[in-house]
């Protein structure tokens, strides 16, 4: 059992428990003392747009020198383009500090192997095992150095655009890109300008405070609320830290990660590039799996979170995984899952296809499917409860079925998930109401 790293690395409240200076200094040397590879070894450090981000980078950089490692500041930078740069520069390791889709009072650090993969069980495990060890810093000799990478961005700007064939381009396009106050501000919209598009920009006037709020993949309305008052062909939105994209058609509808993936692997399949299944979570929608199956592809379900599906994909070698909040994995083209690379390849779809978004996204019909959020008082196990387990099994035997029920604790905040889904919309959203009733009342306090 881990101590300190959830699903997707550490994460909380910034200033309390595993999110405050002191803990963050010591793991940083805790992950030098175990990532670093002796003499010469550098570890890559970005952030997203987090106030916070500023206090947490001079942390890090602390423990991580006092352990002996060279680092290289990136700035502010996305979680995938962490991991692409971590591997073009040779790294041991890359370190982000972010808390992605969360507000700005929540802050994290995730990390990446030289390969640009999420660390393993055994090394998350090395680095909680030193975080119980006494705080030694090496000799003054040896103790790591600092250096800024000043092109960091252009870089990777450059290698979004080489997921793309050369001879494509989006001329003609005019896409509204919301980078949500967040790590994609001075990237993205570069990405698709360069690339001949038309682009209008929006959260991208991070100030620290701002980072996620009404704006991104978690809060779309405005961005639909532009596409169509700017007569735009779609509109794309990241989340805070790039690794999720949610795109809206020209009439300013909401199309899921469900619907995009589709699109990459229709067009997969189409060139045969497709290999392996399509790789998905318990979240994805069932008529997501249905569209699948009938044009043939596979498709698995692991449980939430993008780890569980990089690890079936390496498993069976597929290609393409994701989830509905918009995490695409394309490990055609990149080692994690990337909002900028995803939304290339779904434009280069549509062009490989000659469709139209539109009727590409209608040959999946997705069944109603309501998610509810229970914040939990306190952190102990809700869903395992006699009454909540019953109240599940009386719902799954109305369903008959034609539907699923999903309840989970959440890997990066307290919460309990109650989802329902199935055929009839009404009944979904009854049933999903109810257990989430049930949830609440299991909590100590309530009534």
């Amino acid at each position: 059992m881990r101590k300190y790293f959830g699903t997707d690395g550490i994460r909380g409240r910034v200033g309390e428990a595993n999110i405050s200076p002191d803990f963050v200094l010591k793991l940083g040397w805790a992950a030098g003392r175990v990532l670093g590879h002796g003499a010469g070894s550098k570890i890559l450090i970005g952030k997203d747009t987090r106030i916070s981000g500023y206090m947490f980078e001079s942390a890090l950089e602390a423990g991580l020198v006092a352990s002996g490692v060279n680092i290289r500041l990136l700035g502010p930078m996305s979680t995938p383009g962490v991991a692409y740069l971590t591997r073009t520069f040779r790294a041991c390791a890359g370190i982000v500090i972010t808390a992605s889709h969360n507000p700005y009072q929540d802050n994290g650090i995730k990390f990446f192997s030289a390969d640009g993969d999420k660390l393993p069980d055994a090394v998350e495990l090395a680095i909680e095992a030193e975080l119980e060890q006494p705080l030694r810093t090496v000799d003054a000799a040896a103790l790591g150095k600092v250096k800024r990478i000043e092109d960091a961005n252009g870089r990777y700007i450059e290698f979004c655009k080489s997921t793309i064939p050369p001879a494509m381009d989006f001329h003609g396009l005019k896409i509204v890109v919301d980078c949500a106050h967040g790590a994609t501000y001075n990237t993205a919209p570069y990405v698709f300008d360069e690339l001949g598009a038309t682009v209008v920009a929006m959260g991208n006037e991070p100030d620290g405070l701002n980072i996620n709020h009404n704006v991104g993949s978690t809060h779309p309305q405005a961005l639909c609320e532009t596409v169509v008052r700017e007569g735009a062909d779609l509109g794309i939105a990241f989340d805070g830290d790039g690794d999720r994209v949610l795109m809206v058609n020209s009439r300013g509808q909401l199309i899921d990660g469900d619907q995009l993936l589709y699109i990459i692997a229709r067009a997969r399949l189409h060139e045969g590039t497709l290999r392996g299944e399509v790789v998905g979570t318990l979240m994805s929608n069932l008529g997501f799996e249905h569209a699948l199956h009938k044009i043939g592809v596979g498709f698995a379900r692991t449980a939430v979170g993008d780890r569980f599906i990089m690890e079936h994909m390496k498993r069976t070698d597929s290609v393409l995984g994701g989830e509905p909040s918009g995490h695409i994995i394309c490990r055609d083209r990149t080692s994690t899952g990337d909002g900028i690379v995803s939304a290339l390849q779904v434009l280069a779809a549509l062009q490989r296809l000659d469709a139209d978004f539109d009727a590409l996204c209608a040959e999946v019909t997705l069944y109603p499917q309501i998610l509810i959020n229970i914040r939990l008082n306190e952190q102990r196990d809700l869903v395992n409860l006699p009454a909540v387990q019953d109240a599940v099994f009386i719902a799954e035997r109305e369903l008959a079925g034609r539907g699923r029920v999903l309840l989970r604790p959440s890997g990066t905040e307290p919460l309990v998930r109650v989802m329902v889904e199935g055929a009839d919309g009404d009944q979904v959203k009854r049933l999903a109401e109810g257990l989430a009733d049930v949830v609440r009342n299991q909590q100590p306090g309530s009534v």
